[in-house]
């Protein structure tokens, strides 16, 4: 489905509320940049080094999209293998979610098929997956990905555009071409991206979204009625969840965040 970034519109949470809410779930390898790219879309900022992840990292964006207001809760997985083990209790009941690569590493893309094909096995069968190769400003020119912007016309954010060529240029391991095809092949969607420059940043989220029958989003309780657990985490939209101890042990963590 073509779409433009326009059709996601920020709203103020405070005169307005969202009717439906949807659970993603990032997934990939440490250091693939998944705690930037959430941080562009729903910070629009970027930092260039963060710290790793603990256990995962929780945010929460509403935002209009076409006729309806929808509330999103972004799980951010840590990537270190301690931690896979936890990652079952941030896909349970997700509606959506990114598996994200880095297109510099190869074995970070055989990693996502691995999570992808857990995924298949073990979450709601009606999961939206969205397969992403990120970092492409590491191996692109910023004109070409300038280009690429123009093209999909994603350039709703073009003074984000105005960094200089990436210095730490690095050859691309992972060709475009081999992953949209596996995209293809196991009916995932299918994005490259670059949350430095803002590319397809807001992309992805809009198809995702677009991508999920209505008939599976979930209704947002209203002020006033009881308060799931879901709305209690949503209250800490801006913390990370320390679970290196151990589920039953779980606390909340300080600034820390992933790539």
């Amino acid at each position: 489905m073509s779409t433009s970034t326009d059709d996601i519109q920020p709203i103020n949470e405070r005169t307005e509320s969202a009717q439906h809410q949807l659970k993603l779930v990032l997934l990939g390898e440490s250091a693939v940049g998944k705690t930037s790219f959430l941080h562009r879309f729903v910070k629009a900022n970027f930092t260039d080094k963060r710290e790793p992840t603990v256990g995962a990292g929780f945010l929460t964006k509403t935002f209009r999209l076409d006729d309806r207001l929808i509330k999103l809760n972004c799980w951010d997985t840590a990537g270190q293998e301690r931690f896979h083990s936890l990652a079952p209790m941030y896909y349970r009941g997700a509606q959506t979610a990114i598996v994200m690569y880095d297109v510099t590493k190869q074995a970070t893309f055989e990693k996502a098929k691995d999570w992808i094909r857990e995924l298949q096995r073990q979450a709601p069968p009606h999961i939206v997956i969205a397969l992403v190769g990120n970092k492409v400003d590491l191996c692109d020119s910023v004109s070409s990905i300038q280009q690429q912007n123009n093209d999909s016309q994603d350039n709703s954010h073009d003074d984000t555009l105005n960094f200089p060529e990436n210095e730490e240029h690095q050859d691309r391991q992972v060709a475009k071409e081999e992953a949209a095809k596996y995209a293809a092949e196991s009916a995932l969607l299918f994005f490259e991206t670059s949350a430095r420059l803002n590319m397809n940043v807001d992309k992805v989220f809009t198809e995702i979204a677009q991508n999920v029958p209505t008939e599976y989003l979930t209704p947002v309780r209203q002020p006033g009625g009881n308060k799931s657990s879901t709305s209690l985490l949503n209250n800490r939209s801006s913390n990370n969840i320390d679970l290196s101890n151990g589920a039953s042990g779980s606390r909340v963590a300080g600034s820390g965040c992933a790539c």
